[in-house]
């Protein structure tokens, strides 16, 4: 069994993870102001609720897009689990082709997405992650990362809206009963969550015409599952695609070194 850890900008997404299953998957805000001993705390209070112990935990592996978190997180991991943490980035077999201008850049939770698309779903592929940045991610027919997006998230969009107008009020991410809403409320609503899967919807169809066919979508992040039931195109809404992919990283490099 592993622990896997994705750490985002608003959420550390972390799970169980053993032979593709997730023993379970939960959230924690992403605080740099946090000590390495408060996160130790975070993270045995989750291994202790879902009564995992710590012994049969034998590796862990982190990907990060919060740099200025990654040594205090990995240093609490081992601390707690006596392991030390594998990091996603340079050197990390992936297994991944990545057509891109600087292939460094690229984000290890997009990077985990893709291996993970590609494993559990096959090419071609587009992966939606949804969280405090929407991206999408396209792999084609041969199995290469080609590219893709990065949007506004929602609760950003909504942050944004709120805070730039004097006069509307805060609300929670659920969809209206209709899409043209009769008061503030549900108008917002409607143009959060409508508005979202509407643009998915969009850059799907605009996606296919550049590549001259259709791949399959898959959706995953903490806000994917307000937003996909309203799309009509067909996306898979996958919320362990990050988890899986990590774990697929971890195997493949750990195998590497037994082999060695």
């Amino acid at each position: 069994m592993i622990l896997a850890l994705d750490i985002g900008n608003t959420n550390i997404v972390i799970g169980c993870m053993e032979k593709d299953r997730a023993y379970f998957v939960e959230r924690v805000s992403t605080n740099s102001s946090k000590t390495e001993l408060e996160y130790v705390v975070d993270f045995k209070t989750l291994l202790d609720l879902y009564q995992i112990k710590m012994e049969n935990i034998t590796g862990c592996i982190v990907a990060s897009v919060v740099p200025p978190l990654n040594n205090i997180v990995t240093a609490a991991l081992k601390k707690l689990l006596h392991v030390s943490p594998l990091l996603v980035g340079p050197g990390i077999k992936t297994g991944l082709n990545i057509l891109m201008d600087n292939p460094g850049q690229l984000g290890s939770d997009l990077v985990v997405n893709a291996v993970a698309g590609l494993h559990y779903y096959g090419a071609p592929i587009i992966m939606i992650d949804m969280g405090t940045a929407t991206t999408i991610s396209v792999v084609d027919n041969r199995k290469n990362y080609i590219g893709g997006m990065i949007l506004p998230g929602v609760r950003v969009s909504l942050d944004s809206l709120v805070n730039r107008t004097s006069q509307l009020p805060r609300i929670s991410l659920e969809a209206p009963k209709k899409i043209i809403g009769k008061n503030t409320i549900d108008c917002m609503k409607s143009g959060i969550i409508m508005g979202q899967a509407s643009c998915i919807d969009g850059m799907i169809e605009r996606i296919w015409d550049e590549l001259g066919y259709q791949a399959q979508v898959v959706a995953t992040g903490g806000l994917a599952g307000c937003i996909v039931p309203y799309c009509k195109k067909k996306i898979v809404y996958d919320n362990e695609l990050t988890l899986k992919g990590l774990e697929i990283i971890y195997r493949k490099n750990t195998e590497q070194e037994q082999g060695c």
